[in-house]
């Protein structure tokens, strides 16, 4: 009887474990097709459109979400990696600190060129509470270009809070926005524009701390170890 008894309970646990990973690839099938659906179309795209890519009906998405809340979020955690993997490569780059910026504006603004649905969502809920509860990827994108920033310094960890790049990253938010909105200018004057003024405000924060870089010296990139 003991042995039929774990032969039962191996069986069960496979099983289980069966189910949660077909349920866990379901799951990421359907925020996929959210995905594509608000990258096309905008935020407003319902449950029905997103049925219909994902080729299932309607009701079966509550099966794998309890809301559309629900959805909304894993939908953002794939959009926030697309982003941070655009992004990642310009994190271990030489050059002078305008150079380096630019890499990453530049980079972030590209892809909400091509994406502007899916970037506008992630500035929306960049800094919820959700977002930072879960240490989703902009968050985990920030603890990297803190860790680089320091790398490329040599300075020490707590010399460069994460606060200030917070702040940044808000003010590249609000700038691509307005730009996506407004396409007042071409998207290499708006790098340019606010790579400077993003260079500016992280050079002004490391010399309050000490820390006074020459504009024109190439930095070398941080390199993991």
């Amino acid at each position: 009887m003991v042995e039929v008894g774990k032969w039962v309970d191996s069986t069960v646990r496979r099983r289980t474990a069966g189910d949660d990973g077909a349920r866990a690839r379901r799951r990421r099938h359907i925020a996929e097709a959210a995905l594509l659906a608000v990258d096309d179309i905008g935020i407003e795209a319902g449950t029905a459109v997103i049925a219909e890519r994902a080729e299932m009906p309607r009701p079966h998405i509550y099966r794998y979400f309890a809301s559309r809340e629900d959805l909304d979020s894993e939908m953002v955690r794939l959009a926030a990696r697309r982003l941070n993997d655009h992004i990642r490569p310009h994190l271990s780059h030489r050059g002078t600190p305008l150079m380096v910026v630019q890499g990453l504006v530049e980079a972030c603004a590209t892809w909400a060129d091509a994406h502007p649905h899916l970037y506008r969502l992630l500035a929306a809920r960049g800094h919820s509470r959700t977002l930072h509860q879960a240490r989703m990827g902009r968050t985990r994108l920030l603890d990297e270009i803190a860790v680089a920033a320091r790398g490329y310094t040599n300075a020490a960890p707590s010399s460069f809070p994460e606060g200030i790049l917070v702040g940044v990253m808000g003010m590249v938010d609000a700038t691509i926005i307005w730009w996506l909105d407004q396409r007042d200018e071409s998207l290499d004057v708006m790098t340019e524009r606010l790579s400077d003024h993003v260079t500016l405000v992280l050079l002004r924060a490391l010399s309050g701390r000490g820390i006074d870089l020459d504009p024109a010296v190439e930095l070398e990139p941080f390199v993991r170890e």
